[in-house]
């Protein structure tokens, strides 16, 4: 029960890995408090409550920052302070650079990116008086190793999250706030269902068998596995570790080649 007595915020996480991790979170003790602007918000909630665990949602566009600090606010009103925050709500639209749109190119960043800042503005305080905390935000391999045509948008974004971790967690360790990011490969996700029926409509399913034949461990990622490695940052178990990427990618950016070797 590495996080028991520990307060959670998790955006992004009605479904996906966010709920990867709001589950592994609640099966290691936290209490957790999801901001999610997906419909899917209100069966996660009910599901997990009828499991017996603590967690409440908010229904947050967290691009949107007077919605943001409203939840934060009524948060306030319930807890003296937040332990953990896990930054991990975010889109992807694939579409070639030439042909996108400004406004999917400023959804893209105001969610990934501002979205990502508006949440961590607004709970620092809770966090600052928590006395120990730890925020680990979800950027991705996509844009710092590797990238697929369709991907810019997305690719800045998410390296873009890197330096933002980087450069907070300089500021805040002398708060005792740890700042870590996970750079995640492919995970079996919705989003990721949803890139393979743009990549291939007609047959979406070769696009993951594909994926999967390319990665080492010739299969995608499990949410709750993305969900271990967030416990294990968010608990001290991981007291020495601040500024950090850590991929987890069943090293699909290892190979240098996919043919040369013995």
């Amino acid at each position: 029960m590495k996080l028991d007595g520990k307060i959670a915020v998790v955006t992004g996480g009605a479904m996906g890995n966010g709920l990867g991790i709001v589950k592994v979170f609640l099966k290691y003790g936290a209490k957790v408090i999801i901001l999610d602007y997906a419909d899917e918000l209100v069966n996660t909630i009910t599901d997990l409550k009828n499991k017996g665990y603590d967690v409440t949602g908010y229904k947050v566009d967290i691009s949107d920052n007077k919605m943001v600090e409203g939840a934060v606010n009524d948060i306030k009103t319930k807890y003296d302070k937040i332990d953990i925050l896990v930054n991990n709500a975010g889109i992807c639209r694939l579409e070639k650079f030439e042909d996108m749109s400004f406004a999917l190119r400023d959804k893209h960043f105001d969610i990934n990116i501002k979205g990502t800042w508006n949440v961590t503005k607004a709970l620092l305080p809770l966090m600052k008086a928590a006395n120990k905390a730890s925020i680990v935000n979800l950027s991705s391999v996509t844009g710092v190793s590797v990238a697929d045509s369709g991907e810019v948008a997305y690719a800045t974004t998410k390296a873009a999250i890197l330096g933002f971790t980087k450069g907070l967690a300089m500021e805040l360790v002398s708060d005792n706030i740890r700042v870590n990011a996970i750079l995640p490969g492919y995970i079996m996700t919705p989003m990721v269902e949803n890139m393979a029926k743009l990549s291939n409509p007609s047959d979406p399913k070769s696009v993951v068998d594909g994926i999967a034949s390319a990665i080492p461990m010739k299969r995608l990622g499990k949410i709750e596995e993305l969900g271990e490695l967030a416990a294990f940052l968010a608990s001290d178990e991981a007291s020495y570790i601040t500024g950090q990427g850590i991929v987890i990618d069943g090293a699909s950016t290892l190979p240098e080649t996919l043919t040369m070797g013995v």
